[in-house]
């Protein structure tokens, strides 16, 4: 475990409440890149693999509440296109 990783998880952590509060409040995808999102979705799927198979330990847990948080975002991005085209 290194508290560095720690820190960068917690750091990156921090912007996806926001992001999502954003999201949700606005109901568009101004200024969002779904390939963005997919992008940073996969780093933290590459992580939460990565501790699983070789380095098991508790900063797991910061991966998955941050893949959390961005699937959360993801499904708001599709909730607004559905809310902007009235569908």
């Amino acid at each position: 475990m290194s508290i560095f990783e720690i820190i960068m998880l917690i750091c990156f952590g921090a912007a996806w409440p926001a992001s999502i509060y954003k999201s949700w409040n606005s109901q568009s995808n101004e200024g969002k890149s779904i390939f963005f999102l997919i992008i940073v979705l996969g780093g933290y799927v590459s992580g939460i693999l990565h501790k699983f198979f070789y380095s098991k330990d508790m900063v797991i847990l910061l991966y998955s509440i941050n893949f959390i948080m961005v699937a959360i975002d993801i499904l708001i991005y599709y909730r607004n296109i559905k809310l902007t085209n009235g569908v």
